[in-house]
């Protein structure tokens, strides 16, 4: 695809804008916070109210017109979900329905998981991003030691001038009893990859891969049929991806270990929230992943590129990646999210600064697993509705508190 002239960038920026009725009608606000939960575009509520007016009805309970419907929709986003990963083989691959990442994470733990291992067994697990990408997998080891089943688990080696996943240590540490890895594709805090394509060459060709794909499913361009995402399951919220909340979903690709089943009466789907999934990955496929990328980084190289001149403030995460944004490969930038601390200021008191200035951001803990839980800090996070020249008020506003 042909890269896009300034005038032609601009007007799809401000076509994008205003297609977000949260923020055009509350234009002395600048929201901050998409890492958190994204805004909903018009047509994302249009096919809310559509179905709700329309079609409301249980899925797979009965057969009258409604719910036939219901159940359609259902069916066509699973299949949605595929297309929009790139699966290249979606007769294998399943997509099931799930309250958001931490119950789809917890999917896998608990009904995939637990049975998939025995004694002796380890597994490889993030200590360092976010709790819900690690308590699911100490779960399943606790449940398997009230078993009698002895399971190591292992943190994931990190790199310390980076804080990328270090493949060369992780491919150290895989043995023969290692059968299952989880990782993180882009940090909710540090916002880059976590370089996730060197997993499969480092663990080789038979551990299975969970990716949580929390903060890259509507950032930035998934394909798990490219040979440098060859993971066995991704995890994704709908919220942060433009659906409503109360909805995610796990694709299990279904080629290492058994086929993803989870257990128990499933009950009532959320076919609100799966209709706005749907509606929302057809919306962010007409935007474009690779464009919305490259918008979403801009912003965030917009911020760091004067933000690390300013003496007060720390930015948290890779240093390198405070270089000028085309001196950097696509997996090491920060894909819309920077996080800072000031000197003097404690977090929380400058998120409430900012939020008296009208930007709406993340001042706390950030839900941090390991040795950087506690410190709190600011987080920024954009996405397609933001501009440049809200983040260069919020430069304005935090130059003034040097």
């Amino acid at each position: 695809m042909p890269e896009s002239g300034p005038d032609e960038t601009v007007s799809r920026e401000a076509g994008w804008r205003a297609q977000f009725p949260i923020v055009t009608t509350h234009p002395e606000l600048t929201y901050l916070d998409s890492a958190a939960t994204s805004q909903k575009p018009r047509a994302v509520l249009d096919a809310v109210e559509t179905y709700l007016t329309t079609s409301n009805a249980n899925a797979g309970r009965g057969t009258y017109p409604w719910a036939n419907r219901t159940t359609e929709l259902v069916e066509r986003t699973r299949e949605r979900v595929k297309t929009f990963l790139g699966d290249r083989r979606p007769e294998r691959s399943t997509v099931h329905f799930t309250s958001g990442a931490t119950e789809g994470l917890r999917v896998v733990a608990r009904d995939w998981l637990v049975p998939f291992l025995s004694d002796g067994d380890e597994i490889l697990v993030p200590f360092a991003d976010h709790r819900a990408n690690l308590e699911p997998w100490l779960e399943a080891a606790r449940l398997l030691g009230r078993r009698g089943v002895d399971v190591t688990v292992r943190a994931l080696p990190v790199q310390a001038s980076s804080g990328d996943y270090d493949h060369r240590a992780l491919a150290r540490m895989v043995g023969p009893r290692t059968r299952f890895v989880a990782a993180t594709h882009v940090h909710h805090v540090y916002g880059g990859d976590m370089n996730v394509h060197r997993l499969r060459a480092a663990v080789g060709p038979d551990v299975p891969i969970c990716l949580d794909a929390a903060q890259s499913i509507g950032h930035l361009p998934v394909r798990v049929g490219d040979p440098d995402l060859d993971v066995d399951f991704v995890v994704f919220s709908g919220h942060k991806a433009m659906a409503l909340p109360g909805t995610g979903a796990v694709w299990a690709r279904n080629t290492r270990g058994p086929v993803l089943r989870p257990t128990g009466w499933q009950g009532t789907p959320n076919t609100v929230g799966i209709v706005s999934l749907l509606a929302a990955l057809d919306w962010l496929d007409e935007a474009g992943p690779e464009r919305v990328a490259r918008h979403v980084t801009g912003l965030a190289t917009r911020l760091t590129d004067r933000l690390r001149r300013l003496e007060p403030y720390e930015i948290l995460g890779c240093p390198a990646s405070l270089t000028a944004d085309s001196e950097l490969p696509a997996n090491q930038r920060r894909h819309g999210i920077v996080t800072f601390r000031h000197r003097d200021i404690p977090s929380d008191d400058l998120g409430f600064i900012l939020y008296s200035r009208g930007f709406m951001v993340r001042a706390d803990s950030l839900c941090q697993a390991g040795a950087d839980e506690k410190p709190g800090s600011v987080r920024v996070s954009v996405h397609v509705y933001n501009t440049d020249e809200e983040i260069d008020r919020l430069l304005t506003v935090l130059e003034s508190l040097e």
